[in-house]
């Protein structure tokens, strides 16, 4: 391994939040993965990742959370013994937990929540089209257009408490084992859905979205325990068929599909049946279903700084490589398993993701057990949530009697533990209560609403009847700047 230096470049820090951009480039040869490292008292810590070409620049952009104070050395880290890193423009800048949050929450695209809302003016006029001042306007929030779920298992089934529990606060999961291939074709050619459809008909019995997780996996240790023997011919027949299958039987019932999950990690059917294995996948199952987005979906892309295999430059290498071989719709989820998570690395790296301009959806997040465990959730959330590029949120907490993977959000009685509380929290501040407001002389009244549905009941002493209900649905209104343009909306009474 090679670290080098530029020119000995000395920080102090003192237990700061470090976002950190610059630019680098090889002097010679093939593209190289390059590390950004900060050496402090504590050790090395990663900072950045990106892909370094010859003869021309690459940025990088990233983070890391500083816990000892002194002086710090900033690295870049290759393999290649060889090759000469240059190094330009690099900016780091520091921030105090405090300032952070009130970043957060005061300033900008990343205010905490605001992007989730829009302006919104209605107008209410009379039968002959005259504005009606002074008319009261009561807003009742209906179904959330930004998704936030929790996985479920096959628990849920015969448990009215979990259901009670799981159905009053949630729109939108994914099941954590139940629709996977080693669930579902146990022994070759005998397939059963029987519990994945029990899941379904109860979700949609209660109107909760469900994503499609996962139809294939490429790491060697999840494939069903008769695939191993499989020769490549063999495996290429059996992968097509269990595409084929499980997109026939939940066809329009799912709102993703995971096609190869964590395909920057592993390569299963890569080292079986070669590198385009994933883009032939992929493919296929557009082929079986031409609506529904197909998903990559891997680990450690937000949450471990040190893991390059999946940083955000290597996953869009990979959506690079995957369309070579297909075209269609593509989206980006990011699973965030986080011991501690490091805010600005997260921000920098779906800042970097949303350069694709794909739907990116952060789907399988916790936190590992920890005193802090529920502090740097909230944190997690706030971060996420408060990016305009993410697009929906699903947290990997189902519920088993003998514990969950890595993060509960209730006791055993169902009752909140304080990961659940950070939920709950978080879903209260994205939703509306008691909105109800008058029209001014024009007959407007104006707010800023969480996109998604509503029902407005509108009144006024001249109306016939004591008042009439119009539904109205909020939407964002561009990408970069969700709430920058007044939505307009007039209600004529009867």
């Amino acid at each position: 391994m090679d670290i080098m230096k530029r020119e000995n470049l000395v920080l102090v820090l003192y237990y700061l939040l470090l976002a950190s951009t610059g630019w680098v480039q090889v002097n010679h040869g093939d593209d190289a993965n390059v590390a950004v490292i900060f050496k402090t008292q504590g050790g090395f810590q990663h900072a950045a990742w990106t892909i370094a070409k010859s003869g021309c620049w690459s940025m990088f952009k990233g983070g890391l959370v500083v816990n000892v104070s002194g002086p710090a050395q900033l690295y870049f880290e290759i393999n290649n013994t060889a090759i000469d890193i240059w190094a330009d423009s690099i900016s780091v800048k520091s921030f105090s937990q405090e300032e952070w949050t009130s970043h957060q929450n005061q300033t900008g695209r990343n205010k905490t929540y605001q992007v989730r809302k829009s302006k919104v003016a209605i107008q209410v006029v009379d039968s002959q089209g005259k504005p009606l001042p002074n008319a009261t306007i009561a807003l009742v929030q209906g179904r959330a257009n930004f998704p936030f779920g929790v996985a479920i298992n096959r628990n849920i089934l015969n448990n009215k408490a979990y259901q009670d529990w799981f159905f009053s606060r949630f729109k939108f999961t994914v099941f954590e084992d139940e629709m996977k291939w080693y669930s579902t074709e146990t022994s070759q050619g005998k397939i059963d859905y029987s519990t994945s459809d029990a899941m379904v008909k109860l979700c949609k019995s209660n109107g909760v979205s469900i994503r499609g997780h996962n139809i294939l996996w490429d790491d060697p240790k999840f494939q069903p325990n008769w695939v191993s023997s499989l020769s490549p011919q063999q495996l290429s027949a059996a992968a097509g068929k269990r595409i084929g299958s499980v997109i026939a039987k939940y066809k329009g019932q799912v709102i993703h599909w995971d096609v190869v999950n964590e395909n920057l990690h592993f390569n299963f059917f890569e080292g079986k049946l070669g590198p385009n294995a994933s883009a032939i996948f992929y493919r296929l199952a557009a082929q079986f279903d031409n609506k529904t987005p197909l998903f990559l979906n891997d680990y450690n892309t937000i949450e471990d700084q040190r893991d390059g295999e999946s940083s955000p430059r290597n996953y869009l290498n990979k959506i690079r490589q995957l369309r070579m071989g297909y075209r269609g719709p593509l989206g980006i989820g990011l699973e965030g398993h986080f011991v501690t998570p490091s805010q600005p690395y997260i921000r920098a790296a779906i800042d970097t993701l949303a350069s694709a301009r794909l739907p990116v959806w952060i789907t399988e997040l916790d936190v590992q057990s920890s005193p802090n465990q529920a502090q740097f959730l909230d944190q997690i959330i706030k971060e996420v949530v408060g990016h305009p590029a993410v697009q929906g949120l699903i947290i990997w907490s189902a519920w088993k009697p003998t514990g969950c993977y890595r993060m509960c959000l209730t006791d055993n009685n169902f009752i909140n533990l304080p990961t659940g509380n950070v939920v709950d929290k978080a879903r209260a501040t994205l939703s509306h209560e008691g909105l109800v407001g008058s029209t001014n002389a024009e007959g407007y009244f104006e707010t800023s609403l969480f996109h998604g549905d509503y029902k407005a009941i509108v009144t006024h002493p001249s109306m016939a009847d004591s008042s009439f209900h119009h539904n109205l649905t909020v939407i964002p209104t561009t990408f970069e700047s969700i709430d920058n343009k007044l939505l307009s909306y007039k209600f004529t009474t009867s």
